[in-house]
């Protein structure tokens, strides 16, 4: 189908009122990612050329998602909400457009696969006029019946309007359906709103491309690939189905995952072979993980880069900007951001590095602070290769430790050190004999008088 030009038009106007959140439905997230981005993303993938997207009124932040997944998508405004044939009408300006295949998605139905994509426009490219795309559902109740005679599809029923006999059929319709680019306007001007809510349905195409003698087939896909989402419940479930297919992708991937189900991915994650993950893992948006690395449990990662054979966690915190060098190490309580930690450096323990580098096989000990933040304005910290940063250290940036110089433990340093000096920079210790008793004879006084 690669000499074939498609226009996908996805319906993104609805309220989602179900979804009781002031945030337009199709921008609820499913693995990191707006459902509406997941269609759009899917369409492409499917070799849907062009994309016009239909949304409703004052929904910039559709408008915007829109702009910056699919630069050369067209948005179309539905102002008023009659109907799935009257929101695909609101983009007739790109039907009319000498275009091969038209397929008409939703924005609200995020697990759509380019296979099932493929199914319809392939039917489509095989003779027919008009192809739906149908599931058979383990409980129908609910569903548009696609009703079938002699392979062609010849009208799709609602339950409430269905016989006794066609509500037992299992084959349910999607709302997804190919056009033959040249017949949808035609089509679409034909439909009318004679019915209970006074809408018009897309779905009365099927029996007028029937009655034109048209050519109208059904195929089959998974149930799960169109899931609809109009409330929190759904929302979670089309969750849990990503989620499960990101787990089984990157396992056969070479990916291993200890308890994949407590294991959860963002639509872009990259693991490479030979990297394991422990129990209770999260992956923000944005994450690669090169080969042999291991992420222990608990361990939180967002628009973070880790190198071969690199090790965090557990409990470990990577935040956008955080690049791991190859073969470093962060350990348990460890937050980085945006800062590069090299190859054979190490953050064992209870540190925060951000805004930083950490040289090459450096070794920065338990409880240092990179103090990055005046109130105001974000500075840099310079660790140098080979540097060893004492324990309980706070370095306060603007500040650059030289190669292999000696951090002592509990120093808070405010001046660049040079390369291999040793800086001590703390407070005197001073001992006052039996203050202590003192003191506490002079509080128990005071208690007692109270």
């Amino acid at each position: 189908m690669n000499d074939r030009s498609c226009l996908a038009v996805i319906l993104a106007a609805g309220l989602g009122t179900r979804m009781k959140s002031a945030l337009p439905k199709v921008m609820h997230p499913i693995g990191g990612r707006p459902m509406l981005g997941h269609v759009m993303a899917t369409a492409q993938s499917a070799g849907c050329d062009r994309l016009a997207v239909v949304i409703g009124p004052e929904t910039k932040s559709v408008e915007d998602l829109v702009t910056q997944t699919a630069p050369g998508a067209v948005c179309f405004t539905q102002v008023d909400r009659n109907g799935t044939a009257h929101a695909v009408l609101a983009a007739r300006p790109a039907l009319e457009e000498n275009v091969d295949d038209v397929i008409v998605l939703y924005g609200d139905t995020p697990l759509i696969t380019a296979d099932s994509i493929a199914k319809v426009r392939q039917a489509v490219a095989d003779g027919a006029d008009l192809a739906v795309l149908g599931f058979e559902a383990a409980d129908p109740t609910g569903y548009g019946r696609l009703i079938v005679d002699g392979g062609r599809l010849v009208e799709i029923v609602e339950e409430n309007d269905a016989t006794d006999s066609q509500r037992k059929v299992t084959f349910c319709n999607s709302g997804i359906i190919a056009f033959r680019g040249c017949l949808l306007p035609g089509l679409l001007d034909e439909i009318g709103n004679e019915n209970a809510k006074g809408e018009y349905y897309l779905t009365d195409a099927v029996a007028i491309a029937a009655k034109r003698g048209l050519k109208v087939v059904a195929e089959r896909g998974p149930q799960e690939d169109v899931l609809g989402v109009n409330n929190r419940v759904q929302l979670s479930q089309c969750e849990a189905i990503f989620q499960n297919r990101m787990r089984r992708e990157a396992m056969l991937a070479g990916v291993t995952l200890v308890a994949p189900e407590t294991v959860f991915f963002s639509f872009d994650t990259k693991l490479e072979n030979d990297v394991v993950v422990e129990p209770n893992v999260v992956f923000g948006p944005n994450v690669t993980v090169a080969t042999g690395s291991i992420i222990h449990a608990f361990s939180h990662l967002e628009g973070a880069n880790v190198a071969a054979n690199g090790k965090i966690g557990p409990y470990a915190r990577l935040r956008p900007g955080a690049s791991i060098g190859e073969g470093a190490r962060i350990g348990n309580f460890v937050e980085v951001k945006k800062a590069t930690v090299e190859a054979g450096a190490k953050v064992n323990h209870l540190s925060y590095i951000g805004d930083a580098r950490v040289g090459a096989k450096a070794n920065v000990g338990a409880g240092t602070i990179t103090c990055n933040y005046d109130g105001y304005n974000k500075f840099h910290t310079d660790i140098g290769a080979g540097a060893f940063i004492g324990s309980n250290s706070a370095l306060v940036a603007p500040v650059r430790i030289g190669d292999g110089a000696l951090v002592a433990a509990g120093s808070v340093v405010v001046k660049d050190v040079p390369e291999d000096a040793l800086v001590v920079a703390r407070g005197q210790q001073v001992n006052k004999e039996g203050r202590a008793a003192r003191l506490r004879t002079i509080k128990e006084k005071a208690k007692r008088k109270s």
